[in-house]
């Protein structure tokens, strides 16, 4: 690893975890304030996707087995989508791993520019019951496999795509797709962060750091009212992320205006 992990460092990581927790816990998009910290850490890609994967892992996980216990998601109803995402995640992260560091570092500034502006003018799930436009083995093996390929390969605004997805392809309601899309995140995400773990590229020392930031956070953040929480957070993701990009866009091609 490139990065020494100072005192200052695990502070910095563990308060940015704890507002992406926040953040998350309310309006969802809590990837989009870790990725670009890790980065402007100073963490090499690979490693910040790995690290970023770990303590995302761990809020899906908790969500999931929560709407499990509720009886809200039916993993056998499921269980092709479920198959197709941890493929997607897994090819997704076995070739980030094979992308020359160099090549990454000039495409991930895109990719939060793309997010950002996706959760800028990306439409309200509903509350009410949509039409349903394909079946869930379509479903399945086109957006389940793909969203999982870019959750793998990149992560940042995965929960806000499968949302969508369910709510738009399949007709479900935000309560309903949001409890499925925490159960195909989870996935994703450990499908993900195995690979990177047999790859040797998660920092584990800044990824528990990070987890139990995440876990303070999300508790802050259930106790603020939601249609409130959204409008107030949805902005903070889109400046944020738009403050890291700009960093790594100047790290990156800063010297072409001297």
């Amino acid at each position: 690893m490139d990065v020494t992990i100072t005192l200052d460092l695990v502070l910095f990581l563990f308060a940015i975890a704890s507002v992406a927790g926040f953040v998350d816990s309310i309006a969802g998009g809590g990837g989009l304030i870790t990725m670009p910290a890790l980065l402007a850490a100073g963490l090499p890609p690979v490693q910040a996707l790995a690290t970023n994967k770990l303590q995302g892992a761990a809020g899906t996980l908790s969500a999931s087995v929560y709407f499990l216990s509720k009886g809200t998601v039916n993993l056998r109803e499921i269980r092709l989508a479920i198959i197709m995402t941890f493929i997607g995640s897994m090819m997704g992260t076995l070739l980030v791993q094979r992308i020359n560091a160099g090549v990454l570092d000039q495409v991930i500034p895109f990719l939060l520019i793309g997010i950002v502006l996706y959760f800028l003018f990306s439409p309200r799930v509903g509350s009410e019951p949509s039409p349903q436009l394909i079946s869930l083995p379509v479903f399945s093996s086109t957006a389940a496999v793909l969203i999982g390929f870019y959750d793998g390969f990149f992560g940042p605004g995965t929960g806000s795509f499968f949302t969508m997805a369910f709510a738009g392809l399949l007709g479900y309601t935000l309560t309903s797709a949001t409890a499925h899309t925490k159960v195909l995140n989870c996935t994703s995400n450990l499908a993900s962060l195995l690979f990177f773990v047999i790859g040797g590229h998660v920092v584990w020392a800044l990824g528990l750091v990070m987890i139990l930031g995440q876990v303070i956070g999300a508790r802050l953040g259930s106790h603020v009212v939601l249609s409130r929480g959204e409008t107030l957070i949805r902005p903070m993701i889109v400046g944020v992320s738009l403050a890291m990009t700009a960093k790594l866009l100047w790290q990156d091609y800063g010297h072409l205006l001297h």
